[in-house]
């Protein structure tokens, strides 16, 4: 009997759980000035967040998916990507899409059931929100196809959760990206839990990283709770990939600290043990622990900083609160490049019906 093949998977963390360094620190961390603005980042998502689903529970806001533990993985995105890039989230990467350039009154226009979200701010071949689970893997790797084919020096990458590396989608695009050897950067956010379905019961396998063995592609598993670990292993795959090194699959360990959505109720198939214990291991608690120790950070800051992300948020809260309803021939504007003959005389009947409602209304008042 002979070997044909072996392999090994490479685990990433800079700081543990109380911010204290694993190992040799990149040089992100003691680059104080971009550390501290990248931790505002973070609690400023995280403030974002809480004021969304606070919205929900009132009735302001649609069915909400919640980024809450996931801070650090999707603000590392944001910071190591270039603008010229191609990002294809799923639908709760807000660290990200905020440092490019995505405004909050945007996630939660399209949280709140108006299209318009997805005409959001930032680079306009970003892709919108997808709901369909790994659809958005293959999108990008059609963008890294186009990339590779015109010699851009560009790279496409897409997020999806531990559930969705189970889907033909995404194996599909592994593989292509693999045989290829696209621009293309794959991040994992295993967080545990595909809604009910908990990492356990999801793959037979190890670890999600070590898929990229059978694509032909780098594979990394990384402390998905550490900034500092996600920003090098996203900076190294994406240079790789921008200079023609191919793909790359990061597993970001994290953990859901949330209800899947709004429209879940995680108490239903988890201990709160088991949530408590992963809120010890919480990716803010940590980078603000080290820049507290290196007196980067205080306590005074952190109150007037959350204080500044309540305004902001609040402003942006009264935005989308503000934009009024579109009306009732957009569903019909925006469907098809040319409105077949029966369409336009639903349209023109729709139209007069918000009309006669918009008069008896006046006439009521």
């Amino acid at each position: 009997m002979s070997i044909v093949a072996r392999f090994e998977i490479e685990y990433r963390q800079c700081l543990d759980a109380e911010g204290q360094p694993v190992g040799a620190l990149p040089a992100l961390a003691e680059d104080w000035p971009r550390l501290r603005a990248l931790y505002q980042q973070m609690a400023f998502v995280r403030v974002f967040d809480s004021k969304a689903i606070a919205l929900q529970r009132t009735g302001k806001l649609g069915t909400y998916a919640s980024c809450l533990g996931h801070e650090a993985a999707h603000v590392a995105i944001g910071a190591t990507m270039r603008p010229e890039d191609v990002f294809c989230p799923m639908y709760r990467e807000y660290g990200a899409q905020f440092m490019r350039g995505v405004r909050p009154r945007e996630v939660l226009l399209y949280w709140g059931g108006d299209e318009r979200g997805n005409d959001f701010s930032g680079p306009r071949h970003d892709l919108p929100w997808c709901v369909p689970i790994s659809t958005q893997c293959l999108h990008a790797a059609g963008a890294a196809l186009g990339f590779k084919i015109r010699r851009e020096p560009r790279v496409a990458l897409s997020v999806n959760g531990d559930g969705g590396s189970s889907k033909a989608d995404f194996y599909g695009a592994l593989n292509v990206a693999g045989a290829m050897q696209l621009p293309l950067v794959m991040v994992v956010v295993n967080n545990q839990w595909a809604i009910s379905v908990p990492r356990r019961m999801q793959s037979g396998a190890e670890t999600l990283a070590q898929k990229a063995v059978a694509g032909g592609m780098h594979g990394v598993q990384v402390d998905g709770n550490c900034l500092l670990a996600m920003h090098q292993a996203l900076e190294e795959a994406l240079a790789r990939a921008r200079s023609g090194g191919g793909p790359a699959l990061i597993e970001a360990v994290t953990y859901r600290l949330s209800d899947h959505t709004t429209a879940d109720d995680a108490r239903r198939y988890r201990e709160d043990a088991e949530v408590q214990a992963a809120w010890l291991r919480e990716p803010l608690k940590r980078l603000r622990l080290w820049l507290t120790r290196h007196q980067q950070w205080s306590d005074g800051e952190e109150q007037d900083w959350l204080q500044e992300c309540q305004r902001q948020v609040d402003q942006e809260v009264n935005a989308y609160l503000e934009t009024k309803p579109q009306p009732v021939e957009a569903m019909f504007d925006h469907l098809y490049a040319s409105l077949p003959h029966d369409l336009k005389a639903q349209r023109a009947e729709a139209m007069a019906a918000e009309q006669g409602e918009a008069a008896v209304t006046r006439r009521a008042a």
